[in-house]
């Protein structure tokens, strides 16, 4: 697939992940996957306790790996669960762990046939991933995993505040495409990650 149809599958917005109308929004969890604060506590808010319970029989995740569960009260019908790297300086293989948590998502996406996904900014939050870095490997790692596979047909990187909006757009141009911000934004952005 050319790099322009790529692009065009991915979309950056600033709003609130849990109100998306997409296949499957992506929680920036802990291991344990049993909620916690930013974008974790406000995915398992608004899904409800269904969530939580399904989430206890999963037995929790390694970081950057993925896992999958109903969305349950969400607009989304599926919750992908990654688990970011916490920033520790950049020599504890932080970036390809991100790059993990990014493509094993995506390929639990494709394998239960789904066709659009919204992404965090994983990481950048509490785990102090620096944002212009978060963002160019995310945006670099969606970009190579469409460019081998036709699903999932569309990708939203919802981002919260305007750092890191401006740190996704650069992302994107840098691969060649133009902006793909929508603008979007119905309700309080759910917390960083």
């Amino acid at each position: 697939m050319a790099p322009a149809a790529v692009s065009e599958r991915m979309t950056i917005v600033e709003g609130d992940i849990t109100r998306l109308d997409v296949d499957a929004i992506v929680n920036a969890a802990n291991e344990t996957l049993l909620g916690g604060g930013g974008v974790d506590g406000a995915i398992h808010r608004a899904a409800g306790p269904e969530l939580l319970a399904e989430c206890r029989k999963i037995g929790g995740c390694p970081t950057g790996q993925a896992r999958i569960t109903l969305g349950y009260r969400l607009v989304a019908r599926r919750v992908i669960h990654t688990v970011g790297p916490v920033w520790r300086g950049g020599n504890a293989g932080e970036e390809e762990l991100l790059a993990g948590c990014y493509r094993n998502s995506l390929e639990l996406a494709r394998d239960n046939g789904l066709g659009s996904v919204a992404f965090p900014a994983i990481s950048t939050g509490v785990y102090r991933f620096p944002t212009e870095l978060a963002a160019a490997i995310a945006v670099a790692t969606v970009a190579g995993f469409l460019g081998r596979h036709d699903a999932p047909e569309r990708v939203v990187f919802c981002c919260f505040g305007r750092a890191s909006v401006a740190a996704h757009d650069a992302a994107m141009k840098k691969l060649g495409g133009k902006s793909r911000f929508s603008g979007w934004r119905r309700g309080r952005p759910a917390p960083p990650c």
